[in-house]
């Protein structure tokens, strides 16, 4: 008895890991932040009078002056109260152990702040009075105060935030007070109609929007330390399921929201890209920027790989006299702030891409131009190339080597960099059916999670609803990096249509089981690069949409949104194209009505023709560096 009593003992001691590992990093993180930070919180005056909660945390020790990192945003700068403190503070705990000032606040309209909230409110680029607020005007107040008010700070503010924050920091540089050297937008949502979060060129991003305006929209009559419940429903685990049998758009009002869900209201009254959605983007407006600028992204970002790249190019192209910097890393969204991150999914990475991007680029950004420390001499862009699997430097994004080749579709569902020889039309067709979409994943899942973004593609490609182009087996490497774009010449028996196009790496049969997760198969693998979506009826306008002429040819060219990729030598080539990708995308009727209002008859099968013969030659056109 006394024996199992020990081997019991000693078992339990391994499986809990309490006395023999000791605290985990996060409750040591929680520990260090409580003995070494003080916390108060403040309602911080805008010039038109409403108060922002602002919570500050100071180091405990007073013998220097410390620097200000601050962060703005809709999600909670909690948790409230005096005796509640963060488990983490800054972008990560270098910043903490470093010794910072750190500062978080509701945004307007948010939490425990005063007024009214605007999702990404518009900038007001010549304000008249002091009722005249926007971002950068609340960023500036706030920031005068910080400097003027906390006891030990050394006139120097940097600003960072991730997601909605990330446009919150965008916004600090616009018009910026002096006091700020440093800005880093990561992931910042930059257009919500282009193609962050909410659309991608058009098309209405279902599954997340319905489940995050949920509680984002919902409304918020006076301030409190609460927000309102994410739906949750769903009554089953299958995301597909549900959404299929929520069925036109215009439901979701009647069955759930009411009516009373004012984001949602807005995306439903503003189906095109009206003036609506363009005073909502601060691109722009991104001159004359004067902080330093650190723009990062995740290539794999399942919300915002849009934002990063058009905001560094939106600065860039204005030629600013302060640094201006573009980082990209193989991550999903916001994951570059936790975990080694040396895969995803199936996919490794062969190196630990997180803690490299904290130690040697963030943290070294930050203390160079808020501390003075030695500058890190970062490159203009510093990308993370995926398939080879190294950083690389580059003097410009895209690079300047960087040559643009078009990938021909070719009949027989071949690929190839030469133009088809075809002097008819030769096209490949297929039915695309709302009642039987093609779905965004092979699992069965209620949230949109990450790993389709870099899923194997087999599910799709063995549908005859989604034409497959395949290259030859490459002889040598076959490296991109920058630009994106499908080229298509479509036609099709409706009036409208989604085109999903799909860049795809197929790995050779013979590939080693190397994946992180044990028991998979990497034979044949088909690893998602890149994916996008273009609703057709914008091929010529965003603001205006026209009907696609039923059986006539029409060129439908669009923005993938930029990789950087090594298609190693034996592996080839995929593109695959499809006209749904549901439930992550809303269901095209196929027939040219403003969606959030049709009815279920509107909903129609459709043939779908893509051409490559007779000079109308569909295929991505793609920034490629080798070989050149």
């Amino acid at each position: 008895m006394k024996q199992t009593f020990f081997l019991s003992a000693a078992l339990s001691v391994m499986s809990f890991g309490g006395f023999a590992q000791g605290p985990s990093q996060g409750v040591l993180d929680a520990r260090y932040i409580q003995e070494n930070y003080t916390k108060v919180e403040k309602q911080i005056p805008m010039r038109d009078g409403i108060k922002l909660h602002t919570v500050i945390y100071s180091p405990k020790d007073q013998q220097k002056k410390y620097p200000i990192m601050f962060d703005r945003t809709p999600y909670s700068a909690g948790p409230y109260g005096q005796e509640n403190f963060k488990n983490s503070l800054g972008p990560s705990m270098l910043f903490a152990k470093e010794g910072y000032i750190f500062v978080y606040q509701d945004v307007r309209g948010r939490y425990l702040s005063e007024g009214d909230f605007v999702a990404n409110r518009p900038y007001i680029a010549n304000k008249k009075n002091k009722k005249d607020i926007d971002e950068s005007s609340d960023s500036y107040d706030t920031i005068d105060w910080l400097v003027k008010n906390i006891p030990g700070n050394n006139g120097k503010v940097g600003t960072w935030g991730i997601s909605a924050p990330g446009f919150y920091t965008t916004m600090t540089a616009i018009d910026a007070h002096p006091a700020l050297k440093a800005a880093s937008p990561q992931a910042p949502v930059t257009d919500w109609f282009m193609g962050d979060d909410r659309h991608h060129n058009g098309a209405f991003f279902l599954m997340g929007t319905f489940s995050f305006l949920s509680y984002y929209g919902a409304s918020r009559p006076e301030p409190t330390p609460d927000h309102a419940a994410s739906f949750n429903g769903y009554g089953t685990p299958d995301a597909y399921n549900f959404y299929k049998e929520l069925g036109p758009l215009k439901n979701a009002n009647d069955r759930y929201f009411k009516g009373q869900n004012k984001i949602w209201n807005q995306m439903m009254d503003n189906p095109d890209y009206s003036e609506f959605w363009q005073v909502r983007t601060p691109v722009p407006h991104l001159k004359k920027i004067k902080p330093a600028i650190m723009t990062v992204g995740g290539w794999f970002d399942q919300e915002d790989l849009y934002g990063p790249l058009k905001t560094f190019s939106g600065i860039e192209k204005n030629k600013p006299k302060s640094p201006n910097h573009l980082v990209m890393g193989p991550w999903t969204h916001g994951s570059w702030t936790r975990g080694d991150n040396s895969f995803l999914g199936n996919v490794r990475f062969n190196s630990t891409t997180g803690p490299y991007y904290r130690q040697e680029i963030e943290f070294a950004f930050f203390n160079h131009y808020l501390k003075g420390t030695a500058n890190p001499e970062l490159a203009k862009a510093t990308i993370f190339e995926t398939g080879s699997n190294i950083w690389k430097k580059y003097n410009s994004w895209p690079p300047a080597d960087a040559k643009t080749k078009k990938l021909y579709f070719h009949p027989g569902g071949k690929l190839s960099f030469d133009e088809p020889s075809e002097k008819t039309d030769t096209y490949d067709e297929y039915i695309s059916d709302p009642e039987n979409p093609v779905p965004y994943t092979n699992q069965i899942r209620i949230d949109r999670g990450t790993d389709y973004m870099y899923e194997d593609q087999r599910f799709a490609s063995r549908r005859p609803d989604v034409l497959v182009y395949r290259s030859e087996i490459l002889t040598e490497d076959v490296t991109i990096s920058g630009e994106l774009f499908a080229d298509l010449y479509i036609s099709a028996t409706g009036t409208d249509a989604d085109f999903i196009v799909k860049l795809v790496d197929v790995y050779p049969s013979n590939a080693p089981d190397d994946s992180p997760i044990t028991g998979t198969k990497m034979g044949g693998f088909e690893q998602l690069v890149r994916g996008e979506v273009m609703r057709a009826k914008y091929r010529n306008s965003f603001s205006l949409p026209e009907a696609i002429e039923p059986g006539k040819t029409t060129a439908v060219k669009f923005d993938m949104q930029d990789a950087a990729h090594c298609f190693k030598k034996g592996h080839r080539i995929m593109v695959q194209v499809q006209s749904s990708w549901f439930p992550l995308v809303d269901r095209n009727p196929q027939k040219f009505v403003n969606i959030y209002k049709a009815d279920e008859r509107d909903f129609q099968k459709a043939t779908i023709r893509i051409h490559s013969g007779s000079g109308q030659h569909s295929g991505i056109l793609m920034d490629i560096i080798s070989p050149l």
